[in-house]
């Protein structure tokens, strides 16, 4: 595995000169996904002004950015955008000698499929994606762990069940449970896709990724599609939440700051990333939202109280169900992107 390699000389001309600078940034990132706190810190260590923005998901973010529609100078989007990003030329290569805290990232984070040289992405966490339910409401109090209890469920949820806005993880996990290749170009396949989420969709209440965690908590739904923090979130107001590990496979996949082509503060970008990259501010993030992160060291500075939590840490004995992001063809993505828009439109 190839480490970034970095010029000793460009990087402590590029420290010396940031030392006393002052500057401005636009950061946007989904909403309730980066602690403000943290950003008033970076604003007190660095003199830098921020405007921050959210987006209600990495879909309509990818959208405004390919539309010209939105000026950034450093966002977070999940690694299944960045390769359409990247060939669209709407993401910026980062230049390494500004990011002299990439030696904190991980050995298994250094060269992921999505971009293996790290060229246009950094680390911000890891993230596994499942379905969540109460299990005081489930008839008999435990679902099988399988995304069948999911796709086809009990009656008792008709209507009870809340989806994310994001095609690509209901798309992979069901073509999980079909035992398809997520990635298949067959047409078939994606009908028969198609033909489970739409059996689905009248017990669904909404596809959204916002307001996961007071729908659980509201008694809105019995389960939901959910991102692993959300779900340990939960936890404290919902004591019988119960984050799902289905036997045909649990999504791992990481969300990354990236810049826009268009930003127009690139210094104080790199400058951003690379503060965010040191163990004490991402872990303000892992202690926060509850999603581990990339970062050698930030396990000192993390709540001890989350590895006890097994949607935060998963069981040795479930490791095998994770299942990393797989980099699909142009065609394979189209079929997916017919099947969700079908899945939207009908009734």
């Amino acid at each position: 595995m190839k480490k970034l390699k970095f010029s000793v000389a460009g990087t402590l001309l590029y420290l010396c000169n940031i030392a006393n600078a002052q500057g401005a940034l636009h950061f946007a990132s989904a909403e309730n996904y980066y602690p403000p706190e943290l950003l008033q810190k970076f604003e007190q260590e660095t003199g830098i002004k921020t405007t921050f923005d959210t987006y209600d998901s990495d879909t309509t973010l990818s959208t405004k950015l390919k539309a010209g529609g939105a000026i950034y100078d450093v966002v977070i989007i999940n690694q299944a955008h960045v390769p359409i990003l990247v060939k669209s030329h709407l993401l910026r290569k980062l230049e390494a000698e500004k990011l002299p805290n990439t030696k904190n990232i991980k050995p298994e984070y250094l060269s992921p499929l999505f971009d293996p040289k790290r060229e246009y992405t950094m680390p911000y966490t890891v993230i596994l994606t499942s379905f969540a339910y109460d299990s005081a409401r489930i008839p008999g109090g435990k679902l099988e762990d399988s995304w069948g209890a999911y796709f086809k469920p009990d009656k008792a949820l008709w209507g009870k069940i809340g989806n994310l806005n994001e095609p690509d993880d209901l798309y992979v996990a069901a073509s999980w449970y079909l035992g398809l290749d997520e990635c298949s170009e067959n047409a078939k396949d994606a009908k028969k896709v198609l033909k489970l989420l739409s059996h689905q969709k009248p017990y669904v209440m909404t596809y959204n990724n916002e307001g996961t965690i007071p729908r659980l908590v509201n008694r809105e739904v019995i389960m939901q599609q959910i991102w692993n923090g959300a779900a340990v979130r939960v936890r404290p107001q919902l004591p019988t939440i119960v984050f799902a590990y289905p036997k045909e496979g649990v999504s791992l996949s990481w969300d990354n700051f990236v810049v826009p082509r268009r930003a127009k503060n690139v210094d104080e970008a790199h400058q951003f990333i690379n503060w965010m990259l040191q163990p004490e501010n991402i872990a303000q993030v892992s202690n926060k939202y509850k999603y581990s992160n990339a970062i050698i060291g930030s396990e000192k500075f993390t709540d001890p109280r989350l590895v006890n939590d097994p949607a935060f840490n998963t069981p040795d004995e479930l490791r095998n169900r994770l299942r990393p992001y797989k980099l699909c063809s142009p065609k394979a993505l189209a079929l997916r992107s017919k099947v969700w828009m079908k899945l939207k439109i009908n009734n």
